[in-house]
């Protein structure tokens, strides 16, 4: 007989704010011609011997590549700003790009707005409650912890964060094939599309 594992929860969403709430510009659309037109982000948890650990993602709906991500002990603001700051510091954005989360608190924060204002982001949001508008980020997530994170004890959150990395621009990104992509790598896809 096997018992079976009890996960740990950790709420990554707090909705319950009074900041200003952006409309949902994406309204389910997940298929998009190019690169760098819409972003989806998230945050989700990774339970350490040390707590836990947080991480935020930015997604292109292009390919299905994790263009920018964010490790911290908390869930504050910063958080998720230093993904975007990844992502947009190695690309090159053009107008009219799409930024679409949840209605968490750090995602309505003001410091999250001044950053998509002075990069002229859009910024969309998931309506309340509604899971399936987020769909692609929270799909990653399940991918992840299914295929790395469950089948890991992480005693430090340093440990952690040296094997979500590899997962991440190692794996996932460069070798990992997608059903979205043809079977195709998010790297991959993105090369083939440029030559075609």
């Amino acid at each position: 007989m096997v018992c079976k594992t009890v996960k740990k929860f950790k709420a990554t969403t707090n909705s319950k704010h009074n900041e200003a709430i952006s409309p949902n510009l994406l309204n389910r659309h997940f298929k998009v011609d190019a690169p760098n037109q819409v972003w989806v982000g998230d945050i989700t948890y990774i339970w350490t011997d040390m707590g836990w650990l947080y991480l935020a993602t930015v997604i292109d709906l292009f390919s299905r590549k994790v263009v920018g991500w964010s490790m911290a002990d908390c869930m504050k603001t910063p958080l998720v700003n230093d993904a975007m700051q990844m992502a947009i510091w190695q690309l090159k954005l053009p107008k009219g790009l799409i930024w679409h989360t949840d209605r968490g608190s750090q995602y309505a924060s003001k410091k999250h707005r001044a950053l998509l204002k002075t990069h002229k982001i859009q910024q969309s949001m998931s309506r309340k409650g509604n899971c399936w508008d987020n769909a692609v980020a929270k799909s990653f997530f399940h991918t992840l912890k299914t295929e790395l994170v469950f089948h890991e004890r992480y005693k430090t959150r340093e440990q952690a964060h040296t094997s979500i990395f590899e997962y991440i621009e190692v794996f996932y990104n460069r070798k990992r094939r997608h059903s979205t992509n043809g079977m195709m790598s998010p790297a991959n896809f993105e090369t083939f599309r440029k030559v075609a």
